[in-house]
């Protein structure tokens, strides 16, 4: 026990002093407090920004009305919709980037109630009218109801629904409301989950070079004389183990100082609604996959004949790592479906999904239960197969070994 823990601190001492590891884990709080500072310019404003960008309210739209319908256009929609003549100026002022697109009215849009949106792009977010579809569709029925029906009726009509989202806290107590609940929602499950993975991969990639270079110097040799390849695969992941928690434990602390000065500067409540619970089995699923992914890591650079070799080799991890974030879309809006249930189980996406959806619903426990036992057997499995495979590399150099020779060290474990 003694060699595994001098291998532990020897790997924890060394890297914690690499200026890649020490530049990652002061970059992300400068690049939040740098954010901090400039978005406190702005002061109250900051609210009413976000709320402008996710819901499209204040942006400006220009239309071209060949029906007669929406000419000219109601005092209520007069500093956010702009009404030309014809298509040509509306045209030219699109090229001119005076706006950002127009819209086109024909005269049959009574009996059709098609029209026509132009932009110079086809991106989603170039548009002013795609992203205040709901202020649009307001503007029709408003001008196409006015001096028809009860101004109270017209009202409604058109803002049928004023939400006011409420989250609830594990005593069943409201904690929040306002669209800035949107952000606990919706970037915080993001960025945990990338933290999550820059974290793992930061350290394992510590391991992982680590074990290439001490093979291809051939200083494993010496190691090897002192103790077995299962300590010297102990001590590694335990030692950068440790440097993972340690970067965690400084972005959490840095994220909470931030956070509380945003609350104070922008006047924001509600900012982030995040359980004792979620952040307790976050790290329990960070400590766990770092674990998986270590030993990986570990077998794939000695395996390697090279140090960029073992890199080649652990690109596959990489990608299986990413593939929640392929589907991060999808289990955004249905977190508890079947594919983000799967995902879930299966070990190498377990920590990254979970991660995702812990802050998007609440996870029935005996799903959390069969995701964490499962995951903890995907590890030994890994731990006991990474084991022969790492001794198997590391008694090798000039070549990788092949399939064969990987399949017999397991058969004869």
């Amino acid at each position: 026990m003694n060699k595994i823990w001098a291998v532990a601190r020897h790997e924890f001492l060394t890297n914690l002093k690499r200026p890649s590891f020490i530049i990652a884990t002061i970059a992300v709080p400068l690049v939040g407090a740098l954010a901090l500072g400039v978005g406190g310019l702005f002061g109250g404003q900051v609210e009413e920004y976000l709320e402008e960008l996710f819901t499209g309210k204040g942006a400006v739209v220009a239309y071209v009305d060949h029906s007669g319908l929406f000419t000219p256009p109601l005092p209520a929609y007069a500093d956010t919709y702009i009404l030309y003549e014809d298509e040509a100026a509306a045209k030219a002022a699109l090229l001119a980037d005076e706006i950002g697109s127009y819209m086109v009215i024909p005269e049959e849009y009574l009996q059709s109630g098609k029209i026509m949106a132009y932009s110079k792009s086809s991106s989603f977010f170039s548009s002013a009218i795609s992203t205040s579809k709901e202020n649009v569709q307001g503007f029709f029925t408003d001008h196409l109801l006015a001096g028809q029906v009860d101004p109270t009726l017209q009202a409604r009509v058109v803002d049928p629904v004023q939400l006011t989202p409420v989250a609830l806290d594990e005593q069943g107590e409201p904690t929040t409301s306002g669209p800035m609940a949107f952000v606990s929602t919706f970037v915080v499950p993001y960025l945990l989950a990338i933290l999550l993975m820059i974290t793992i991969f930061t350290s394992s990639g510590f391991l992982l070079q680590g074990v290439g270079e001490e093979k291809e110097n051939r200083v494993i040799e010496i190691l090897l004389s002192s103790l077995s390849t299962t300590q010297l695969l102990a001590g590694k992941i335990l030692g950068l183990g440790a440097l993972g928690l340690t970067q965690v434990l400084v972005w959490l602390g840095a994220g909470m100082a931030l956070l509380s000065g945003a609350v104070a500067i922008f006047a924001l409540s509600g900012l982030l609604v995040i359980s004792a619970s979620t952040v307790i089995l976050g790290l329990i699923y960070f400590l766990l996959g770092y674990l998986l992914f270590a030993t990986m890591m570990a077998s794939a650079g000695a395996l390697g004949s090279t140090a960029r070799e073992g890199q080649q080799i652990s690109g596959i991890f990489s990608f299986l790592s990413a593939v929640p974030f392929m589907f991060g879309n999808f289990i955004m809006m249905q977190p508890n479906a079947a594919l983000a249930k799967v995902l879930s189980f299966f070990p190498l996406t377990a920590p990254i999904t979970m991660m995702m959806r812990l802050a998007l619903t609440a996870i029935p426990p005996l799903e959390v239960a069969i995701s964490l036992v499962l995951l903890i057997l995907g590890i030994l499995g890994i731990l006991w197969a990474g084991g022969k495979l790492f001794r198997l590399g590391l008694l090798m150099y000039g070549k990788r070994p092949s399939v064969a020779e990987m399949w017999r060290a397991l058969r004869q474990a």
